[in-house]
């Protein structure tokens, strides 16, 4: 089984990887290590490769109903519900050796560390969250765990996402981020040639832009495309019918 390390200076007791498309049991177009239990895939498969990355954490992963909300998951409001899957986009905790995950394949998956590595955070931002503020619900979440620090305490890692040469979208997204205040139109929306009112859009110069406005100022990764590398992720925009890799993130003891 085969895992990408995100490389960010986030302090030692803090672990975090990401799955690829390899090392589980599921068939095409799922195949093989699809995490996902939405999308189609045979409940048993996906069980079966939940059970597999188990083997490699130290607790089951804390595993969200996403539904592009700004919905936040910390330890208090998902403990009376951790029978089912918490309706969120994002988690919170500084608890140890609590598995957060977040399931994407093409949406932008980020990783939060507190510079102590005493509270960590994950969050599923897809366009529509980026634009209604699940990252500032996440950085909120994670201040109210760690009152003494501030935002610029913060680090954040930016997973593998659609690429900026690759996700198309249309005029009503770039009117949405400009009027939250994006207005980068060199950077994040590149028009496309013989295609009136579609460009090319910059996932993580978008959520960059959402961060620093928060007061972040460290932040890595970002260079890892979905579309492109079709031999690591899964991609809904390259496929359509695909499976899901996961983000995890927790604090050992």
């Amino acid at each position: 089984m085969s895992f990408i390390q995100p490389l960010w200076p986030a302090p030692d007791c803090v672990h975090s990887l990401v799955t690829t498309r390899h090392g589980g049991i599921s068939n095409a177009p799922y195949d093989t290590l699809n995490l996902g239990d939405h999308v189609g895939d045979q409940p048993s498969k996906v069980l079966a490769n939940r059970q597999i990355l188990r083997k490699h954490l130290p607790s089951e992963p804390i595993w969200l109903k996403q539904t592009h909300s700004i919905q936040v998951s910390t330890p208090n409001s998902r403990s009376p519900v951790l029978s089912r899957p918490f309706a969120a986009d994002a988690a919170v905790t500084n608890i140890p050796n609590e598995v957060l995950v977040v399931v994407t394949a093409d949406c932008l998956p980020i990783f939060f560390s507190t510079s102590d590595g005493l509270v960590v955070g994950a969050a599923h931002a897809g366009w529509r969250g980026l634009c209604d503020g699940i990252l500032e619900n996440t950085i909120n979440e994670i201040l109210k765990l760690a009152p003494q620090l501030s935002s610029s305490d913060l680090i954040a890692w930016l997973g593998p996402a659609i690429g900026p040469k690759s996700f198309e979208v249309g005029e009503d997204v770039r009117e949405r981020f400009q009027e939250i205040g994006i207005h980068h139109d060199a950077i994040c929306f590149v028009p496309i040639e013989n295609k009136p009112g579609k460009y090319l859009a910059n996932i993580y110069q978008w959520a960059r832009d959402r961060l620093e406005a928060q007061g972040l100022k460290s932040i890595y990764g970002g260079e890892l495309c979905t579309v492109q590398n079709t031999k690591q992720f899964f991609s809904y925009r390259r496929d359509g019918v695909t499976g899901r890799f996961a983000s995890l993130i927790w604090i050992s003891k």
